[in-house]
């Protein structure tokens, strides 16, 4: 049994104790053969010595992060506490900025599986990202459409998503047909106005360099030299997928967003989405990349509820 003392340098040890100590208890909880005290900075340490060097790593990994981020969620300390984030030793902080956005804040891939997401484009044309709600999965293919289009390679991003009501009649919401559709594309401009400036993102969107629409607006067209997402692609029916996929024209990158555990289709309808990744998943060019509950960025709570209703599904 030995005892150490850490300095906790150039940061503020509030944010890694958490409220009320909040992080620092979760900590202990995996380093139980320890003794450990918080001192202002100082954080004091009596036990195994093998276990004290251990969570010497880890508080420096977790110190790391905040300096590389400016943030710690209790989902993203327990991600690093379970090994699930990136080795910040072996990670490049700048490759984790896909672009600056607004007011110059930098947009992050912040998990293992978006950073696959940044990898996997450069690679391939066309990206199947699969995964629940929360993992940033549509956050971060808008991402790279932005970058791709501010870096002129790309002339136009196209976001589109499946009309499905999920349980909502979107028959009786008051306006046009695009008042009627703008809120179901709310999360597609929310992802917008983080990363492009409100006059230019109206004058993108004037001019038709941005387009969102409905999937069925898809049809008939060629899309050359285009960032292409399909978001909520799990509601698209066979026929639907095909036709979106066939779109693909010259120089197109394509994602695909979906969560298959979230069908808002009728019971017999076969989902677009869960047979493309089946015919496709082999072809060159095509990627698949399945984000999981250890990818959630959201509220802490939302990890756990999907668990709990995976947990309920499978029972």
């Amino acid at each position: 049994m030995i005892e150490k003392n850490i300095l906790i340098e150039n940061t503020d040890p509030r944010e890694l104790y958490g409220s009320n100590n909040q992080y620092l208890n979760l900590i202990k909880t995996y380093y139980p053969e320890l003794k450990i005290t918080a001192r202002g900075h100082t954080l004091k340490i009596n036990g195994p010595e093998e276990q004290i060097e251990a969570f010497t790593s880890k508080i420096a990994e977790i110190t790391d992060h905040l300096h590389r981020y400016n943030s710690l969620s209790a989902n993203q300390l327990e991600r690093i506490l379970k090994d699930e984030m990136l080795d910040p030793k072996v990670a490049d902080a700048k490759s984790d900025v896909i672009l600056f956005g607004t007011n110059g804040t930098a947009i992050k891939a912040r998990t293992k599986n978006q950073r696959k997401m940044l990898s996997s484009i450069d690679k391939n044309d066309m990206l199947f990202a699969i995964g629940p709600a929360g993992t940033g999965k549509t956050y971060t293919a808008v991402a790279l459409a932005v970058r791709a289009l501010k870096n002129r390679e790309i002339r136009r991003i196209i976001l589109t998503r499946p009309a499905v009501e999920a349980g909502e009649n979107l028959g009786f919401l008051p306006g046009d047909l695009k008042e009627k559709l703008d809120p179901y594309m709310q999360p597609l401009y929310d992802a917008l106005r983080d990363m492009i400036p409100p006059e230019k993102l109206s004058f993108y969107i004037e001019s038709g360099v941005i387009q969102i629409a409905p999937l069925a607006f898809m049809r008939g067209r060629t899309l050359d030299r285009a960032f292409v997402i399909l978001d909520e692609a799990q509601n698209t029916t066979t026929a639907q997928m095909k036709m979106f996929l066939t779109r693909m024209g010259g120089d197109a990158k394509f994602i695909i967003t979906g969560d298959s555990s979230q069908i808002d289709l009728p019971r017999k309808q076969a989902s677009g989405l869960v047979e493309a990744i089946r015919y496709l998943k082999d072809i060159e060019g095509i990627d698949v990349i399945y984000l999981k509950e250890e990818d959630v960025i959201r509220h802490q709570l939302v990890k756990q509820i999907i668990k709990a209703y995976e947990e309920h599904e499978s029972a």
